[in-house]
């Protein structure tokens, strides 16, 4: 297999470098500004014009409130529908299968979040504050900007200990999972987004490598007219968050640009962060069959201090205290994201074209807290990580529909090209000079390489109608990722052990993955599903970077394989009446050569494959409203994953018993809400959310014990003629439990825990424009 050719775009920095942090004189500036407006709209309150234009606005309120009821307004248009409750729970439109297709007609599991649940549920900074309502989907908030989130879907994807691993992350259908399998989930602008999808079980697959499940922004469109909006947010340590938003539509071109600033102190000590977020979305209407979307992206993280882990012993005397270490080093990070992507859809034929094109750029710096001693290795990479990517792709789609035996049959054909290159260097975390030792600086070169992951996956999936009760479903996709690595930092003398061998080397992974489905239509209101699959899951860059000295001396690790499993459900989707709708999944993946830590010190992580893992259980999700101005909604799960294979560690020589529960997954989870529109401005909710103990390490030996919190939320909304003001306000936590939010998987010093927030605040206020 070739390797991809390398594009590298000089993409412009789409946000200038920031500051360090924002003074505390420019905060309240910032503050006055975005509410100037929102004070001058309450000033006019009280005007004869505004009186008028206030009656005529409820009037048009009291047509739409009967429009909704009736069900003639359309739903996606969140932004600009009032707060009022519907009688029937609508129809769940989403494209995870690459259709737009109503989920109750799908034989797998997939939720959608929409913009108005993303908005009220946090300041729209992380995944973790909306995806808690989908069974299946854990997503640990560490309380640690310099470190990704921590997102699995039943299962796939606990064991990371840095990056998103084992589930493939999309937005705007550019992967943001790179081809090696592993992602991140910063650039995700929730202020933007339309709308979220979640997909899990078998079908995931047919999204390539490393899928466990597959999460899904999307931006939302422009409508007609010109709509500004300026929000300011405020909440427990420290937190502060300025946005802009710009959207609308003028004959044939459409566009949203958002821009967010987000500013913390955490927390913990020395966690403090700040962030700044772009994302743009410009579509032109080329002809009534033909369209492109140009989609930019960009983050700005100039600094994230890194408090590292805490032993149990920590958290018990100071969950807020940080680790010595991270002090006398400065643990830190610094990241610098942009992309460009365009997006080409066109009636072709019988069918539908899309071809999706993106390239982007990541710099990363991160200051670790590794030893002195250790860096004096020469085989030793540093305790800095200095990493400057290129990664670009293509994706081409069609869709078609044709007849079979005079049914319904549905096609998708495509092909994925997707590569990344990256300059990684490592330095140390000191330097020396006069005998005197300066910690958490620039040192000496210690790492030098240029690493490609490249991969191509034809796909193709079909949808065939048998008869009006019976639907099958199958896909195939066929996987073949390569990746290669050029060392340049090379030190003679390697066999003696005074030096550092060279490490080039090249991998390839290649599968086929199939998947089959079939839905069985018992009645208009009962589907019942099953499903089968095979998933693919190669090791990382970062996995196949160090290898086992004592069977291999030089090169990348060719110990580790790629892992491949079976997936299995079997599920139950009903709307028992207008207002009651419940899914209902059993799940079991077998999964051949694990891969999991063989050692861990010094800042290098060895892999090799364990043998057989099991992950299996049980999701239940339930949307209610038993009364106008009640919603009732209910996600619980319960996963049972372990190692059935018994292995040893390298680092301690210890066995990992078969049957030791997979460390970062917690058998139980639930999520309910209960919510009440007081008024149709007004709503109010109760949140109680539940994890059971979380294994921090394969030999089980200690725990992160289950916990359940509750929280309160309160949404407003007001309209003054062309304004509308919305508030929200958060109480979470309600009983100030101390608790863990996250563990670090096999954390080599012990440093296990990351505690999530006590008792915590937010205020958010945002001020629509309409013109």
């Amino acid at each position: 297999m070739t390797d991809l050719p390398v594009l590298c775009l000089p993409l412009p920095n789409l946000l200038p470098a920031p500051p360090r942090r924002i003074s505390i004189m420019t905060k309240p500036l910032i503050a006055l500004i975005l509410l100037c407006p929102a004070l001058s709209v309450m000033a006019e309150a009280g005007s004869p014009e505004h009186e008028q234009a206030q009656q005529q606005q409820q009037q048009q309120q009291q047509q739409q409130q009967a429009d909704t009821l009736s069900g003639s307004v359309p739903i996606g248009n969140v932004a600009n529908q009032q707060l009022i409750p519907a009688t029937l729970l609508p129809t769940i439109v989403v494209t995870a299968t690459r259709r737009g297709r109503d989920a109750f007609e799908l034989p797998t599991s997939v939720d959608r979040i929409d913009a108005s649940t993303i908005a009220s549920a946090g300041p729209r900074i992380n995944l973790s504050e909306a995806l808690v309502r989908v069974p299946g989907i854990s997503v640990l908030n560490r309380q640690n900007y310099a470190q990704d989130l921590q997102i699995s879907s039943r299962g796939f994807g606990a064991r990371s200990t840095f990056g998103v691993r084992g589930v493939r992350l999309y937005t705007d259908g550019i992967p943001a999972t790179m081809p090696d399998g592993q992602g991140q989930a910063a650039n995700f602008d929730l202020e933007s987004a339309e709308r979220l999808e979640v997909l899990r079980g078998p079908f995931s697959a047919l999204y390539g490598n490393a899928s466990g499940g597959v999460i899904q922004l999307f931006t939302e469109e422009g409508v007609p007219g010109q709509t500004l909006e300026a929000g300011l947010s405020a909440g427990s340590d420290g937190l502060m968050r300025e946005s802009l938003k710009s959207s609308g539509k003028s004959g044939d071109f459409s566009h949203v640009v958002s821009l967010s600033n987000t500013e913390i102190d955490g927390y913990r000590e020395h966690s403090a962060a700040e962030r700044q977020l772009l994302n743009a979305k410009l579509s032109y209407d080329i002809n009534p069959d033909a369209s492109i979307m140009l989609l930019l992206n960009a983050l700005r993280m100039p600094e994230a201090q890194d408090p590292l882990g805490l032993t149990r012993s920590d958290v018990a005397a100071n969950p807020k205290s940080v680790t010595q270490a991270a002090v006398d080093y400065n643990t830190r990070k610094r990241v610098a994201q942009n992309q460009l992507g365009a997006v080409y859809k066109s009636r072709l034929g019988n069918g539908d074209l899309q071809v999706t094109a993106y390239a982007g750029t990541r710099e990363v710096r991160q200051f670790q807290s590794i030893p002195v001693a250790p860096q004096n290795n020469p085989r030793q990479g540093g305790g800095v990580i200095d990493l400057d990517r290129n990664y670009q792709g293509v994706d081409l789609r069609y869709s078609t529909e044709h007849r079979l035996l005079n049914q319904p049959l549905r096609l998708t054909a495509g092909l994925s090209l997707d590569q990344m290159e990256e300059d990684r260097k490592g330095f140390q975390n000191f330097q020396v000079n006069n005998g005197i030792t300066a910690l958490g600086v620039l040192g000496a070169l210690k790492r030098n390489e240029t690493n490609t992951a490249s991969n191509i996956d034809p796909y193709l999936q079909a949808e065939w109608d048998i008869d009006p009760q019976w639907m099958l479903s199958a896909g195939l996709r066929s996987s073949h990722v390569r990746f290669k690595s050029a060392d340049h930092y090379i030190i003679k003398d390697a066999t003696a052990g005074n030096g550092n061998p060279d490490d080039s080397g090249s991998r390839q992974f290649s599968d086929v993955t199939p998947v089959f489905g079939v839905l069985y239509r018992y009645s208009p209101e009962l589907n019942l599903y099953a499903t089968a699959g095979q998933s693919f899951e190669t090791p990382t860059l970062n996995e196949v970077a160090y290898r086992d000295n004592a069977v291999q001396t030089a090169g990348l690790n060719n110990n580790v394989a790629a892992s491949n499993g079976w997936h299995y459900e079997a599920g139950i989707k009903t709307r028992l009446t207008n207002d009651l709708r419940l899914n209902a999944a059993l799940f079991r993946a077998d999964v051949n050569d694990e891969i999991a830590v063989l050692s861990n010190s010094a800042g290098r992580s060895v892999y090799h494959n364990v043998g057989k893992t099991r992950r299996q259980g049980a999701e239940l999700a339930i949307e209610s409203q038993p009364f106008d101005n009640l919603r009732v909604n209910a996600a619980l799960s319960y996963l049972d994953a372990t190692y059935r294979d018994r292995f040893s560690l390298g680092y301690s020589g210890e066995a990992v018993a078969a049957g030791n529960q997979i460390p970062g997954t917690s058998k139980t989870t639930a999520f309910a809400e209960a919510e009440w529109a007081i008024q149709p401005y007004l709503k109010t909710a109760l949140e109680v959310r539940h994890s059971g103990k979380i294994y921090v390490d394969d030999r089980n030996s200690d725990t992160a014990d289950s916990y359940t919190i509750a929280s309160l939320r309160l949404v407003a909304e007001h309209h003054f003629g062309p304004y509308t003001l919305q508030g929200l306000a958060r109480l979470d936590n309600l009983t100030d439990r101390n608790y863990i939010g996250s563990v670090i998987v096999n954390e080599s010093n012990g440093r296990f825990f990351e505690p999530a927030q006590g008792r915590n605040w937010l205020l958010g206020l945002k001020l629509n424009r309409q013109f």
